[in-house]
């Protein structure tokens, strides 16, 4: 083991999630201001560490940053605004720097969390406080769901042929329980239409 990077001069506030695309870059969300007083995040930010190493914030004010993904062309990186209730799109620059911030997905009442792409270009999310995981084109058409009796905390395609949906699923008793004993985690699949796709 070996310390690739070293995120602690941008922020001290915790970070969240993380991809790595097809060229090597990895990106890390979460970080960003304290958090006002009785709020538990602060707006995120998000950092890209190069394949040498360096580090350098590419986008900011993050409403809850949670669950990222970078299609397979290495040219858009999709990250979910929990607190926003939407998935939001970048551009991907030939560095690495993130441009032209737009909403790819408008979520209505959904609270995305961790989240993966198909071969169709839609998008399923994991929702904690809905107990479900959806799948949304882009422009937020809903395309399908499947619902649990807790909350689902990320979702991700694989199997054989890619067309399994894994969900990670856990009762949710708030942030204030974060750290519990209570053993309430489970692994979910169901078959899903389309394969997975980009990264992760």
């Amino acid at each position: 083991m070996a310390t690739h990077a070293d995120l602690r001069g941008l922020s001290t506030s915790p970070w969240n999630e993380i991809v790595v695309d097809g060229r090597g870059n990895i990106y890390v969300n979460g970080g960003g201001p304290a958090p006002a007083p009785g709020q538990h995040f602060g707006p995120g930010t998000i950092v890209l560490i190069a394949p040498d190493g360096s580090v350098r914030q590419v986008a900011d004010k993050i409403a809850f940053a949670n669950g990222m993904a970078v299609t397979p062309d290495n040219k858009t990186l999709i990250v979910a605004e929990s607190h926003a209730n939407r998935l939001t799109a970048f551009d991907i620059a030939a560095d690495g720097s993130l441009a032209n911030r737009r909403r790819w997905a408008d979520l209505g009442n959904g609270f995305p969390d961790g989240f993966c792409l198909d071969a169709e270009g839609a998008v399923w999310y994991a929702d904690v406080p809905n107990r479900h995981c959806v799948r949304v084109r882009e422009g937020g058409a809903m395309l399908d769901s499947v619902d649990a009796d807790r909350g689902c905390f990320a979702c991700m395609l694989g199997g054989a042929d890619g067309k399994t949906l894994f969900i990670v699923a856990a009762e949710w008793r708030g942030f204030e329980h974060m750290i519990s004993d209570a053993r309430t985690g489970q692994v979910l699949s169901i078959e899903a239409s389309a394969p997975g796709a980009g990264w992760p």
